[in-house]
């Protein structure tokens, strides 16, 4: 009878326990997300330009396509009074309706990347519910890899699978690096320390590859102001869910709200500074080499 008592109050206290809480979200103000990273294979013709548009939600909510009244892209070399040699226009469109990702609209709109150079900017300016977004970058070469090799050490884990990256670096001038490991998992790497040298390091995947498993790994370029982005975010997002996908509130890139704006040089809105886009827009040259586990 003792332990029966004692079974029918364990479950009273059970079934008390799961009352549903209410928890009160604080209201948060959406954005837009821009997913500007355009990656120049040089050994292509035309570049792929895509540019993703999203909102941001509640923090239970995926962040959903978005849809522009516009889109466009110039670039050419400034000169020193600020102006553009040759300025060249490219007018995009959103390639599937309802995806919010936008592409060239016609044959004249590629950008052709025998225009892609050092010294070249590029300005991404959007129209979004009525409000105008500018962002401007300067392409960024890089280096190709060397060598993809698959090491045999592990780091914290020994599920892991290491991949060793050799490149060598432009010794010219001080370069940054973004690189890619596919599945949203990126690093970020500067000169400093092998400035015009050769340079190995050590990737671990968390979960190990099988064999045969085809792994790619891409280098692109970077300036220092999308290095900077770059290794904020990672350091927040440590690689969860994707760093374009969902990027970080507190950390703002170069993408910001210039409506009513009269003077374009005030474009960073110093004295507005609550008014920006989420997300990034750079213009990166890309290597890639891919190994095959065996």
């Amino acid at each position: 009878m003792k332990q029966a008592i004692t079974i029918l109050l364990c479950a009273i206290l059970f079934f008390s326990c799961e009352d549903t809480i209410d928890v009160d979200l604080p209201e948060v103000e959406t954005r837009l997300i821009v997913d500007g990273l355009v990656r120049v294979d040089k050994s292509q013709d035309l570049v792929d330009v895509k540019i993703k548009l999203r909102e941001s939600s509640n923090f239970f909510e995926e962040n959903q396509p978005t849809q522009a009244e516009s889109v466009l892209i110039y670039y050419g070399k400034p000169t020193s009074g600020g102006l553009f040699e040759d300025i060249s226009f490219s007018t995009l469109v959103e390639k599937d309706l309802g995806s919010g990702i936008y592409v060239p609209n016609l044959e004249q709109d590629q950008i052709r990347t025998a225009f892609v150079e050092p010294g070249v900017v590029f300005i991404l300016q959007i129209t979004h519910q009525g409000k105008r977004y500018y962002a401007q970058t300067e392409y960024a070469p890089t280096v190709p890899i060397d060598n993809l090799e698959q090491g045999t050490d592990t780091f914290l884990d020994e599920e892991e699978t290491e991949i060793i990256v050799t490149f060598t670096d432009n010794g010219d001038e001080d370069n940054f690096y973004l690189f890619d490991f596919m599945n949203s998992e990126f690093l970020v790497v500067e000169d400093e320390f092998f400035q015009g040298q050769q340079f190995s390091f050590s990737y671990f995947y968390d979960d190990e590859i099988t064999a045969g498993e085809t792994v790619t790994v891409s280098i692109l370029g970077a300036t220092e102001e999308f290095y900077n982005y770059m290794d904020l975010v990672l350091e927040q997002t440590e690689n969860n869910g994707g760093v374009f996908q969902t990027p970080v509130a507190t950390v703002r890139g170069n993408v910001f709200d210039i409506t009513g704006l009269d003077n374009i040089n005030l474009f960073d809105n110093v004295e507005r500074p609550n008014d920006y886009a989420l997300g990034y827009f750079a213009m990166v040259q890309e290597y890639t080499a891919t190994l095959t586990i065996p």
